[in-house]
């Protein structure tokens, strides 16, 4: 639909009718890819690509990476990453409802230690399957959420831990390739 009128738009109403009919819909419930076999998020991820190469009037044959860059576009599995580190940065601040706070409960030592003011998540959840049970929230969550240096995780508001956030896994990827 967007690609039949691109010719008529300039790059800015081009980019807000993307981001309102396509990454809208990326982002939506994306939490949920977390953990899917590359051959499904490439699906998904082919989908963001197109999006960035109507935006910027790119022909099909140039390399993608150059675009989301350009763009300051996550790539979709980092996209899910985001969402996920997002939702445990507001339980962990008691911004997220108490059925999901069960979920991620912080880790807390039998002894003093100088890690204890780090914010990490008790790793509590044992699956008993591989396939599904490694992609749930409860699993994931601590995971991930250990992993994030703390600069990071002690951010004092939700924008500054989503601004810190992007950061560090725009440079993860895109310095990674």
């Amino acid at each position: 639909m967007i690609g039949n009128i691109r010719q008529y738009l300039d790059q800015k109403t081009t980019t807000m009718l993307v981001h309102a009919f396509v990454t809208s819909r990326l982002d939506a419930c994306n939490s949920l890819l977390f953990g899917l076999p590359d051959n499904l998020i490439n699906k998904i991820q082919r989908v963001q690509n197109i999006a960035a190469r109507l935006i910027l009037r790119v022909p099909r044959h140039e390399h993608i990476t150059p675009l989301l860059y350009q763009l300051h576009w996550l790539p979709i599995r980092q996209r899910v990453t985001f969402k996920i580190l997002l939702l445990t940065y507001k339980v962990i601040n008691y911004m997220a409802p108490d059925f999901i706070s069960e979920l991620a409960p912080l880790h807390v030592p039998t002894r003093a230690l100088r890690s204890a003011s780090e914010q990490r998540l008790e790793i509590t959840f044992r699956s008993s399957t591989k396939f599904y049970g490694d992609r749930s929230f409860a699993f994931a969550a601590p995971h991930l959420w250990n992993g994030l240096p703390n600069s990071i995780r002690s951010a004092s508001s939700v924008a500054s831990f989503k601004s810190r956030l992007k950061t560090y896994l725009f440079r993860q990827h895109f310095l990674s390739v």
